[in-house]
């Protein structure tokens, strides 16, 4: 039987609404509330996104970034949104729409969302289980030592030294 509704559809513009809400939040207050961190994994040839040819060539078709401590002028649109982050010490200005994320997980409440890829099953929401958040947490690794060095040395805006960490948790295979 046909799904005339759009269930699925509707079901992805509403959790892609919650990241936006979430992501509005933590623009509004420069940084992430609380104890709140959040792992945005997109694709990174999708339509609209914008990052540096040199992450392209690194992460040629999924990235994870982190919204955490250092990060500048986050910016909140209704289609995507748009970050600075810092890679290998120099700051990168990405812009990534909504529908290019494949992935959103906030460990700090055991939070996350996964959608397939639209050549997949019909690109479903799949909300984690809990416990999930927390086995990404414990595969993060750090990307360079010297690039977190120079990093910790670096106040975040919260007051506190921040870890430059590379995630490829959530990468598929």
């Amino acid at each position: 039987m046909t799904d005339l509704v759009g269930y699925q559809s509707l079901t992805n513009a509403a959790m892609r609404g919650v990241i936006r809400e979430a992501l509005l939040q933590t623009a509004e207050q420069a940084v992430a509330p609380g104890e709140h961190h959040f792992y945005v994994s997109f694709r990174t040839q999708d339509p609209g996104v914008s990052i540096a040819d040199s992450l392209v060539e690194q992460f040629p078709d999924e990235m994870t970034i982190v919204i955490q401590n250092q990060f500048w002028d986050l910016e909140v649109f209704d289609r995507h949104f748009e970050i600075l982050l810092k890679f290998s010490g120099v700051p990168q200005h990405l812009a990534i729409p909504f529908a290019a994320i494949t992935r959103f997980v906030d460990p700090s409440v055991n939070f996350g969302i996964s959608f397939d890829h639209p050549d997949d099953t019909g690109q479903t929401a799949i909300i984690l289980p809990a416990g999930a958040a927390d086995d990404a947490a414990n595969t993060i690794v750090e990307a360079d030592p010297q690039d977190a060095a120079s990093e910790n040395s670096e106040t975040s805006s919260d007051g506190d030294n921040a870890t430059v960490v590379m995630l490829d948790t959530f990468r598929r295979k």
